[in-house]
């Protein structure tokens, strides 16, 4: 496939494209989960909302009664409303960011109300779109239950749950440093390096491998692997690596003797109300992939963050602990953050529980996906901003100067409204 990674929001719209059209659909329209063109841009602008044609996946069942009805009152003025990207000299509206963002769907919530909501590029208000390493945060929040719900303990150590990790680059780390993602581990996430180990976990969850491959045959496998960095200790420095998320799936799993799909279903979505049916790509061993893995409604995505925002309440129901919602917004050691230097211009951000934490002057904090997915929830603000995107750059650094100041722009328009 050429490289077409100049195409803008318009010209690579999936819709105009075609893929996968036709009966069969013509070569050059195929994408394929076994040959990589699936998340090739502009290919993924498809894909992201088709993971299911992909991959084999695990359901994470809605509720069938008791639905919530979202409340809407939609404001116009939101698309007019400017900032000033970083490192930029003049102001756009938000509505430009949109397509400067690749945006596929928007949601923004104030005080519990729909007040703005856009759909692109295939999506619909009933269509599930990935979610990436959002789906971080959702195993953070559920660990965050349980260490409520005191059926996990943050001071053991992993071993204590996994011994099959006592091998491991994680052996002596506790189970607060890999949410936390402070574990000195061995492990790369740089996209743009042909030999960081994300590769070789990636290809261990690859449900397509060659038959000459003789590598870990899953995710779990893989982890027993992974080596400690030479010289680091484990909780002096952030570092985020996905294959924290996927151990501390394996410790939730292990500790309550279930998957984390009906584990989801069961503490959270049923009881949230949710409209659809979510669900999880799978490794080759059926387990659920925890650190991006997690493909769902928009709305249902907005009605998780209120849930948030509201201390695990929804229509005056606690639907989760308050203590486990209040616990993910308290941030981490913002000194290990900033020694990592992996984000430079998120000045005073931490990372705790699987959550961004932005330490702004509104409390804002986040759940943050590759390609633009996004959960922003300010507290001051009274607002949630939830986004699917399909950027044709996957990193959150590259993206950031054109979504935070977006995002903290919207903030102060909806508490001006108030004033």
């Amino acid at each position: 496939m050429k490289n077409t990674t100049l195409l803008n929001a318009y010209e690579s719209n999936p819709i105009n494209l075609k893929w996968m059209n036709g009966f069969p659909p013509e070569n050059d329209k195929i994408v394929s989960a076994a040959d990589g063109t699936f998340f090739d841009f502009p290919a993924l602008r498809y894909s992201v909302n088709h993971m299911r044609e992909f991959y084999p996946t695990r359901n994470v069942p809605a509720s069938k009664h008791s639905l919530y009805h979202h409340k809407v009152k939609l404001d116009d003025k939101i698309d007019e409303v400017k900032f000033i990207p970083w490192d930029s000299p003049s102001a756009i509206t938000w509505k430009e960011s949109l397509d400067k963002n690749y945006t596929d769907g928007i949601i923004i919530v104030h005080k519990d109300k729909i007040v703005y909501e856009k759909y692109f590029a295939g999506l619909t208000q009933q269509g599930l779109h990935s979610a990436m390493s959002v789906s971080k945060s959702f195993t953070g929040l559920l660990a965050s239950i349980l260490i409520a719900e005191r059926e996990i303990e943050p001071c053991k150590l992993v071993t204590d749950y996994l011994p099959e990790l006592k091998k491991s680059g994680f052996a002596e780390a506790t189970v607060q440093q890999v949410l936390d993602m402070t574990t000195a581990i061995q492990y790369s996430e740089d996209y743009t390096d042909p030999k960081a180990e994300i590769w070789e976990f990636s290809e261990a969850g690859n449900p397509f491998r060659p038959e000459k491959y003789k590598g870990p045959k899953n995710y779990y496998e893989y982890l027993q692997t992974v080596k400690k960095e030479h010289g680091n200790e484990h909780g002096k420095l952030f570092g985020y690596k996905t294959i924290n998320t996927e151990v501390m799936g394996w410790i939730i799993s292990r500790g309550t003797g279930k998957c984390i799909t009906e584990l989801l279903s069961q503490k959270i979505w049923i009881p949230l109300g949710t409209t659809y049916d979510a669900y999880y790509q799978v490794d080759p061993s059926g387990k659920a992939f925890a650190g991006g893995g997690l493909n769902l409604n928009l709305r249902d995505m907005a009605l998780f963050g209120m849930m948030i925002l509201n201390k695990g309440k929804i229509n005056d129901t606690q639907i989760i602990p308050e203590k486990a919602a209040i616990e993910i917004s308290k941030g981490g050691s913002k000194e290990a953050f900033e020694k990592s230097k992996e984000y430079p211009k998120l000045t005073n951000w931490s990372y705790h529980n699987m959550w961004w934490i932005t330490n702004n002057a509104n409390g804002a904090f986040m759940a943050r996906g590759v390609h633009g997915q996004a959960i922003y929830i300010d507290p001051t603000a009274q607002m949630v901003i939830v986004r699917f995107a399909s950027h044709p750059l996957s990193s959150n650094k590259l993206l950031d100067p054109l979504s935070i100041p977006a995002y903290q722009a919207i903030a102060s328009y909806l508490i001006s409204k108030e004033n």
